[in-house]
């Protein structure tokens, strides 16, 4: 059996994991009730943009995709939006084995966001074109860099995580074009604004590619939001767990700590008791 000393310190040292496993749920729950806030705003945001969009509308159903169609390189770029840091739980290694199933080097190429998908990429040997770190999600997010280094391709998918409740996080992926296309084709006709009763300045063709740039902006912003919000929550839940491990590696600690000194007690006590019999059969035998 192990000395007392020695148990007592291991037994601090678990003890102080399980207090900083809490302060980083305390942190990641904090970021949860934060992030969920922004991205309601982002969403409520978006519809109000897309309602101006759709009112505007050239032919929604063609145009979004048909110039990515004609002027794209042929090829297909997955965006893969992980976390910055690795106390995120299992969730990027999830979405990185789901991307995987669907990636092809000879046609595809791979954009990451976040240095843990990175990590992640690199030790499995494979190789990415582009990587950009992710802000903190209470910083402005500037994607403009990221929607600069996908516009040549004729594809663009995105793989990110969702937040579906505090304790389920699922991965999803979003096509960055067609996802726009769809929402156009499911718009309405009422309160359109056409050329023949309206003056647009510099010119309708414009305004609506403008405006598309900037909901496609928006959409892959939404999307690091909703990973932020899907990797606190995925933080919150590994945090925990590893506090209740702490806890119950603690208290494993602590019998053995009591179950070792009570070790050491009797063994000093049986020492004491073979001492003391040991002269009392010297002094019989000087009697």
């Amino acid at each position: 059996m192990r000395r007392a000393n020695l148990i007592e310190k291991e037994g601090v040292q678990i003890g102080t994991v399980e207090d900083l496993t809490g302060v980083f749920e305390s942190i990641a729950s904090t970021q949860v009730a934060k992030v969920k806030h922004k991205v309601e705003l982002s969403k409520q945001f978006f519809q109000l943009l897309w309602s101006r969009y759709s009112a505007i509308r050239i032919d929604p159903t063609t145009r979004i995709t048909s110039r990515q169609e004609r002027e794209g390189n042929g090829r297909q770029a997955f965006v893969i939006i992980s976390a910055e840091a690795g106390l995120s739980g299992d969730i990027d290694q999830r979405l990185i084995e789901t991307m995987l199933q669907n990636y092809d080097s000879a046609s595809t190429d791979i954009v990451v966001l976040g240095s843990h998908g990175a990590t992640q990429l690199t030790q499995r040997g494979i190789k990415f074109s582009r990587f950009f770190q992710v802000p903190e999600s209470d910083e402005y997010i500037d994607v403009s860099p990221v929607i600069e280094a996908v516009m040549p391709y004729s594809k663009i998918i995105v793989y990110y995580e969702e937040y579906v409740s505090l304790g389920v996080q699922e991965i999803q992926t979003i096509n960055l074009i067609t996802s726009l296309k769809d929402m156009s084709s499911t718009a309405s006709d009422e309160d359109a604004i056409t050329v023949e009763e309206t003056i647009f300045e510099p010119s309708l063709e414009e305004i609506a590619e403008g405006m598309e740039m900037t909901m496609m902006t928006l959409a892959l912003n939404q999307t690091i939001l909703e990973s932020s919000l899907a990797q606190a929550a995925s933080r919150f839940n590994a945090m925990a767990v590893a506090k209740k491990r702490a806890g119950e590696l603690l208290a494993d600690y602590k019998l053995e700590f009591h179950r070792a000194k009570r070790a050491e007690s009797d063994r000093a006590l049986r020492e004491v008791m073979t001492s003391l019999k040991k002269k009392r059969q010297r002094a019989g035998g000087r009697s």
